[in-house]
């Protein structure tokens, strides 16, 4: 009876041991899965501010590595709640390029497969373009997950002027600080160089002084001590 419970233990032991390697494994699976994955991207810098009048690019790229087939993309801007579509394409495969339906008159498509770009270019900003522009991508190769990047777009009278007062003033009062302890190092040096060197005078004069002494008090070995050589 007691070497059956004891069997039954290993073998929970066992089961239990099974289903924490398979979680291990499944974890490891889906973490290579997600490094797999779609990226889209909209650059560093999600926003910019345009004037009113002018041209902006609306920038998006995208990066997979499984490589993509019929790769779906669009652009769309989010006007009030409402998503309105501007392009949209099918990339067949890596570096061939895809045929652009364009939905908006002032919209241009500028990007290209074999740079992994799929960015627009939109003429002529208005104030009511001002908003969310979405990026979309859609990779069947990954179960058609869907992917997307948001970029904002601002549009103003006139750009502002930076004021770089302040970055002057902090630049000055730096080089000034550098410049003064380059000037004490500069003076400590002297001054020490000056110091060794009055040092080295004094020792010889130390040395002069005393060899002077010692001849005219006839010590041993000096010159007084000497005596004639007396005659036979």
């Amino acid at each position: 009876m007691e070497l059956q419970h004891r069997r039954s233990l290993l073998h929970r032991c066992a089961r239990s041991g099974d289903v924490v390697h398979a979680g291990l494994v499944v974890t490891l699976l889906i973490g290579v899965w997600y490094a797999q994955a779609l990226e889209v991207n909209t650059g560093k810098v999600h926003f910019i501010e345009v004037m009113n009048g002018s041209s902006v690019l609306l920038p998006c790229t995208y990066a997979s590595c499984i490589g993509i087939k019929n790769l779906y993309f669009n652009w769309q801007f989010k006007d009030n709640g409402t998503l309105i579509k501007l392009c949209e394409a099918i990339i067949p495969a890596e570096g061939v390029e895809p045929n652009v339906k364009v939905y908006h008159e002032r919209v241009e498509f500028v990007g290209s497969s074999k740079q992994n770009n799929i960015s627009i270019l939109l003429h002529n900003v208005t104030f009511e373009d001002q908003g969310e522009y979405i990026c979309f991508a859609r990779n069947p190769k990954e179960k058609d997950r869907n992917h997307s990047a948001i970029f904002t777009l601002y549009v103003v009278d006139e750009l502002r002027e930076v004021d770089n007062t302040l970055t002057l003033i902090i630049v000055s009062v730096l080089g000034g600080v550098i410049g003064l302890i380059i000037l004490i190092m500069v003076v400590k040096a002297v001054v020490l160089a000056i110091l060794n060197k009055v040092q080295e005078k004094n020792k010889e004069c130390l040395v002069s002084s005393s060899g002077n002494d010692n001849t005219e008090n006839g010590l041993p070995g000096s010159k007084a001590d000497s005596k004639p050589t007396p005659k036979a």
